[in-house]
């Protein structure tokens, strides 16, 4: 007589996908717990409220909260247009001061033209007077000649004298007024430069309280983000008050009871179980088995509270066990010491009971090789291990 050979382990009904698993509901901020929507069993549907919670953070109670960071908002949107205005104000202040510097230094430009006209009308006066000087003592010293030969009077020697002197004062006069003029050609052009550095320096305090407003711009914007930021956390926090069903399920355990209870951050609240998922079976396998399981194999399995008669040898004999299919196998060992493999439905089969519960038990038998009888009772005599089994797939599987 033929005997398949298998390895028989027991399992829990689960799901592939997590979002079908049972969820436990975790309160994002603390507080205190303010109304009940829901009782253990109750179905919900997604988005139905399953309780209230109230605000216990000081930083958090004053009701205008919103209200009060709006208004800091406005007010720091105020002091940024005041601010512009100044930078702007600035600007126009600027351009004024060079627009006065260019007309100043046009008029010293001018100016100092004019005085080197001056200074060189002057020293030409200088230098005429000076040859002027000079003809006058030579005239002098030839008329004094004449007069100490007799050849000329005192008065004509005296005349001489005179206009002798008279050379040598417009010589004086001249030289003065050419130093004079050099002089005040000299003022207008250290009176430029003092006119220069006077406005490049109020041109550079002008530019200076401009940067420094335009700093106070890009704080302010800052703070604005900051609040708006925070505006933005305070009314995402409200709508965390209220907690409600991620999907549609039944409640099955509530963490907090009681109407003022406090919670943290991160404690849990209520689980959900969905009230359908894609039933799967979730079995474990001892290590030295695991070589001999592969992705498609074939598993029996048997449901908690459903009969059935089972012949592990023989699976075509036995009743009441439903097909499956492993669907992948865990890489890492379990804190169990045992492989977890995942056993999905096979569609050509008995469809599973719609009945199964999720975390139910199930066991599972992985049919193997067709042996004979004798050589299984041959090789569990001797402690031999299963023939190695590799699956075989269809064309559909692929």
């Amino acid at each position: 007589m033929p005997w398949t050979q298998n390895i028989q382990t027991t399992g829990t009904i689960s799901a592939l996908n997590p979002e079908q698993r049972p969820q436990q509901i975790n309160s994002v901020i603390a507080g205190k717990i303010a109304q009940w929507h829901v009782e253990d069993g109750a179905v919900v549907k997604k988005g139905d409220t399953l309780l209230r919670i109230t605000e216990i953070k000081e930083e958090y109670l004053d009701p205008s909260q919103l209200l009060r960071v709006g208004e800091q908002i406005s007010s720091k949107d105020a002091s940024i247009n005041f601010y512009q205005d100044k930078v702007n104000a600035a600007g126009s202040q600027s351009a004024a001061l060079d627009n006065t510097k260019l007309l100043k230094l046009k008029q010293l430009e001018n100016k100092i033209k004019q005085y080197t006209l001056i200074v060189q009308s002057d020293s030409m006066s200088f230098m005429a007077a000076d040859n002027q000087l000079k003809i006058a003592g030579q005239q002098l010293s030839r008329q004094q000649t004449l007069y100490n030969a007799g050849l000329k009077s005192l008065t004509e020697f005296e005349q001489r004298q005179q206009g002798y002197q008279d050379a040598v004062s417009r010589k004086i006069n001249s030289e003065n007024k050419f130093y004079n003029s050099r002089n005040e050609l000299l003022n207008v052009k250290i009176e430029r430069s003092a006119i220069e550095q006077e406005y490049a320096e109020k041109i550079l305090k002008v530019k200076g309280d401009r940067f420094t407003t335009l700093s106070d711009i890009a704080s302010t914007r800052s703070e604005v983000a900051k609040l708006q930021n925070q505006l933005s956390n305070y009314k995402l926090r409200r709508d965390f008050y209220v907690i409600t069903a991620p999907q549609s399920g039944q409640v099955i355990r509530a963490g907090k009871a009681g109407i003022g209870e406090t919670v943290k951050e991160g404690d849990p609240l209520v689980e959900i179980v969905p009230l359908s998922f894609d039933a799967a079976v979730e079995i474990y396998v001892d290590p030295v088995d695991i070589p001999l399981l592969n992705s498609g194999q074939e598993v029996r399995l048997q449901f908690d509270g459903f009969p059935a008669i089972v012949f592990s040898g023989w699976p075509e004999s036995s009743y009441g066990t439903f097909g499956g299919k492993i669907s992948s196998i865990d890489p890492s060992i379990s804190r169990n010491g045992k492989f977890r493999v995942w056993v999905e439905p096979v569609k050509d089969d008995k469809i599973w009971p719609e009945k199964l519960r999720y975390g139910s038990g199930a066991k599972g038998i992985a049919l193997l090789s067709d042996v004979p009888v004798i050589y299984e009772l041959w090789r569990k005599l001797n402690g031999f291990p299963p023939d190695y089994y590799i699956a075989k797939t269809n064309a559909e599987d692929k």
